[in-house]
């Protein structure tokens, strides 16, 4: 019932979505009200017949698939109850059931450093272009007619329809792009090229028609792309579960350990920290976070005061060589904008799409339009089609303060100034929860980028278009160092990355923004290329992280650690300057001693240097104190169970819960009507609870309140509830 998400911060039939409101596409699967579907992890593989047999006690369950690359394990379909029996086995390590997935160039292929890539030769003394390369795309599947990749286009599997045509789905109303989207990023060779123009497709159409899929889906297509020998994965996509423990994270480590690089989005929840969503949380995957292109981006001037609004995409330029008055515009309906002949038109989130809030304040004669968040935070948005006036964003804090000044006149001037190499606001965030590792591993450009899609070409933004970069930018790499394992390409991406500056955590931009130019020629590579130190419950307690040091070079290199910024609580231990020969290898350990109680803060993170010969390798960081503060309860869903007059919820505990709860409100008085469920000790993981009739309240519509509390942190989600239909 979880739903996975497409990473792209926008929606073509509706609006941008930029954040959390991606999180609202979803197409859900037709089942008999009395099944559901499970993937089923097993401690141990097992053969067909050994799985009948295990299944045989199980009478009303029925088998559905095998996995046995992408994982141990298989899928069934049967009752509730049943399942939850099938649990218990010993044999199981993990029951999860299928869950929800919907879908998350050329200035970015100049950024990453591609162009440059393509005057370096391999050992058979051709361009690096991706050439012998295949890259697998698990996605809506792909225009395969496209002129930019026909010359690509290796074939692909249809998960969805069971078929081999992988094309995207093309019924009104039910179309899609993003596939289209994402394997150019990767691989167009045409009008525009992408990363690796050379390199193969192979696409893997997961999603279906609206861009939705399950896990199971999902999980085929790895174990499929695994089959077929790809030598990279992508997929653009995700859900709001920061866990690293979904089956989705397990197939891609494995797969990783089968010698393929797997690169996943890490989410558009931003900017909000404690957002990455599963399969960014793939502890083995490359994580990619969204960073900005070159940009001109406009800012107000109003009494002295500069305000960042963001242009949204399909937005006239922003240019106004004289001062202008900007007027309040309500939410943008016709009624709202009387006054908006030659004014900057002050518009707030909600209610109307982004483009009919444009083409209403336009055909009012609105010289521009800027729209403010309805809650906290910056929004990036796309409008469906081209518009004549300009047309931006603004954070809510920045939208209220300036719709408090326009109740008089108000006189505005607008500058614009370049900026390259921010985080997008969008971009998910980490830590990850259980594991306390950074993620995203590194950031790609995922804000403007044009590629092609059906019958074209469009300029979309979001995680799902950075990860393609960084999929392309592997594809350049094992092209030049075919012996180099997973980990390998992605130390010399991440040893070489760009870092964003000191306005970002660790754990926001990862290792920094790829530079592939660089990363081809990486001489030393440091793996894991990030460490984390995990949790602190004891004083003086040493904790310790061992690292390979490979010299890939031809030249022997001396190495040694620099002693990092002192602070108080931390003590760190390196070991001394070593030499190594070329392709001569080391392992290390960095000790680190805590003190908790001269610690400030339950997260600490930074980078290590690691000078290698007069190169220098900055190593990402992490530790947290007992109990972080994550968030203690997400991923709520409420529906109909499979039983007539049952229905079931489900939810994600990070940590588990000293106590948990499901309260229920009146969502017009926010009376209290009663609890749904609650629970003490409650594991931590994916909880799914069956609610029988005669424990549920009367008909109608209802505010659940969704709340956990472990070590005196009490967290909650609200959702509207609809119970007997």
């Amino acid at each position: 019932m979880k739903k996975l998400i497409v990473l792209l911060a926008f929606m073509l039939t509706l609006q941008v979505l930029p954040a959390a409101a991606a999180r609202k596409l979803l197409i859900i699967p037709s089942l008999p009200n009395d099944t559901q579907i499970a993937i089923v992890v097993l401690q141990n593989p097992q053969t067909e017949q050994e799985i009948q047999q295990f299944l045989a006690p199980y009478k009303d369950i029925r088998l559905r698939k095998i996995f046995r690359e992408a994982l141990n394990g298989f899928s069934v379909q049967g009752p509730a109850k049943t399942i939850a029996q099938l649990a218990q086995n010993k044999q199981i390590m993990n029951i999860s059931p299928v869950n929800q997935y919907t879908v998350q160039t050329e200035e970015g292929v100049k950024i990453i450093g591609a162009e440059k890539v393509r005057t370096i030769f391999d050992e058979k003394n051709q361009r690096l272009t991706g050439k012998g390369i295949t890259v697998g795309v698990i996605d809506t599947g792909i225009d395969y007619t496209h002129p930019d990749l026909r010359r690509n286009y290796a074939g692909g599997h249809d998960l969805v329809d069971q078929d081999k045509d992988p094309m995207e789905t093309r019924s009104q109303g039910k179309a899609t792009l993003h596939g289209t989207h994402v394997a150019g990023i990767i691989a167009a060779n045409g009008k525009i090229q992408g990363v690796a123009p050379e390199a193969k497709i192979i696409a893997y159409r997961a999603l279906g028609p609206g861009g939705g899929g399950t896990t199971e889906q999902v999980i085929a297509a790895v174990e499929q792309a695994i089959k077929d020998k790809v030598d990279i994965i992508n997929l653009s996509l995700g859900n709001d579960v920061n866990g690293p423990d979904l089956p989705i994270s397990l197939a891609l480590n494995n797969a990783v350990d089968k010698g393929i690089v797997a690169v996943a989005a890490n989410g558009n929840s931003g900017p909000n920290v404690w957002t990455v969503g599963s399969p960014g949380t793939a502890t083995k995957a490359i994580s990619v976070g969204a960073s900005t292109p070159t940009m001109e981006v406009p800012y107000l001037i109003i009494e002295g005061k500069q305000f960042r609004i963001q242009p949204m995409e399909g937005s006239a330029p922003w240019s106004f060589e004289r001062a202008i008055d900007m007027v309040d515009g309500g939410i943008g309906t016709k009624e709202d904008l009387q006054k908006a002949k030659d004014k900057i038109v002050l518009i707030k989130r909600g209610q109307l799409t982004f483009s009919e809030k444009a083409k209403n304040a336009q055909e009012a004669g609105a010289a521009a339009v800027i729209i403010y968040n309805h809650m906290s935070g910056n929004f990036m948005g796309n409008l469906e089609t081209q518009s004549d006036i300009p047309v931006a964003s603004l954070s809510k804090q920045d939208g209220e303060f300036l719709k408090k000044k326009v109740t008089n006149r108000l006189s505005t001037r607008i500058t614009t100034i370049e900026e390259k190499d921010r985080l997008a606001d969008f971009s998910s965030r980490g830590p990850v929860t259980g594991t306390w590792e950074i993620k995203p591993d590194l950031v790609a450009p995922g804000v403007a980028i044009n590629s092609t899609v059906p019958g074209g070409y469009l300029s979309l933004q979001g995680t799902s278009m950075a990860a393609p970069h960084v999929a392309g930018a592997c594809a350049l790499i094992k092209q030049a160092h075919p012996e180099w394992s997973p980990l390998e390409i992605k130390a010399a991406l991440m040893n070489t990355a760009k870092p964003l500056g000191k306005n970002y955590r660790m754990y926001e931009q990862g290792a920094g923004r790829i530079q592939v130019d660089e990363a081809v020629k990486a001489g030393s590579l440091v793996i894991p290329s990030s460490l984390k130190f995990g949790k602190f419950p004891n004083s003086g307690q040493v904790h310790k992280a061992t690292v390979k040091v490979e010299n890939t070079s031809g030249n022997t290199v001396r190495y040694s650690f620099d002693i990092p910024f002192q602070t108080d609580g931390l003590k760190w231990r390196f070991p001394l300057p070593f030499t190594l020969g070329p392709k001569q290898t080391k392992d290390v350990t960095v000790e680190l001693m805590v003190e908790p109680k001269e610690l400030k803060g339950k997260i600490h993170d930074g980078s290590l240097q690691l000078n290698a010969g007069s190169n220098q390798i900055q190593i990402p960081y992490i530790y947290v104190l007992e109990e972080p503060n994550y968030p203690r309860v997400m991923g709520f869903d409420f529906a109909a169970g499979d039983k007539p007059g049952d229905y079931l919820y489900e939810v994600y505990l990070p940590g588990g819960a000293e106590e948990f709860g499901i309260a229920l409100f009146n969502p017009e008085d926010f009376r209290f009507i009663g609890f749904l469920d609650t629970g003490r000790n409650v594991k931590k993981g994916l909880i799914r609870k069956e609610i029988s009739p005669d424990q549920l309240p009367s008909k109608g519509i209802y505010l659940a309140k969704v709340f956990a509390k472990k070590a005196g942190q009490e967290d909650s989600i609200e959702k509207i509830i609809e119970i007997g239909k």
